[in-house]
């Protein structure tokens, strides 16, 4: 799966696809939402919710983040089945890359806690002149992040930071905020996003 909609499926994708449909079918029965209800809550169309319950579309982050903001939870609990052992391993080939860039970057979705504490652990790469531009997440989302290689330029809000290697930032996420790469060597950091419980 990768963030962009390329109409071909690998097992993995596969995969992943039927784990998010199974989620989101859960999730929204919970809470007792109907399925106009949630395209309102997530800004998505009734028509992208049923062909993604019924695992048909290989939905793109923007629209995965704007469904977690509705349920209040971690990308990874659309991505996994619910499972809380008290050591739970993450090997690479159950990481899905969620965002891939033009020149070969790519977001890669390490793991992640349920509510009651709400996190996700990325590991990011962005060739040189590669960008990743998310919205705003719902109220309260913090984004940390490390840089383990190059420089990194982080915007929200109006403002801009220059990170070189080794620097973190702590980050208000619920405003819309980009990532850039604006050197000639790739950049790559981790970031943890930590999402409020919903209210």
């Amino acid at each position: 799966m990768s963030g962009n909609d390329t109409g071909t499926e690998s097992g993995d994708d596969r995969a992943v696809m039927e784990a998010v449909a199974a989620r989101v079918r859960a999730l929204r029965k919970e809470r007792g939402w109907s399925l106009d209800a949630l395209a309102a809550r997530a800004r998505v169309s009734k028509g992208m919710l049923v062909a993604l319950e019924n695992a048909r579309s290989n939905p793109n982050l923007a629209t995965l983040v704007r469904l977690c903001d509705a349920f209040g939870v971690p990308l990874t609990t659309l991505l996994q089945q619910p499972a809380e052992p008290l050591l739970q391993p993450a090997p690479p080939a159950d990481q899905p890359v969620l965002w891939t860039g033009p020149a070969g970057g790519r977001g890669l979705l390490v793991t992640g806690a349920a509510p009651p504490v709400g996190a996700e652990l990325w590991h990011w790469r962005l060739a040189p002149g590669e960008e990743h531009h998310s919205e705003a997440h719902v109220r309260g989302t913090v984004e940390l992040l490390h840089v383990l290689r190059g420089t990194l330029t982080v915007t929200a809000g109006g403002q801009e930071v220059v990170l070189p290697q080794g620097y973190g930032l702590r980050m208000a996420g619920d405003h819309p905020h980009s990532y850039a790469n604006r050197t000639e060597s790739e950049a790559e950091y981790a970031g943890v996003v930590l999402v409020p419980p919903h209210g």
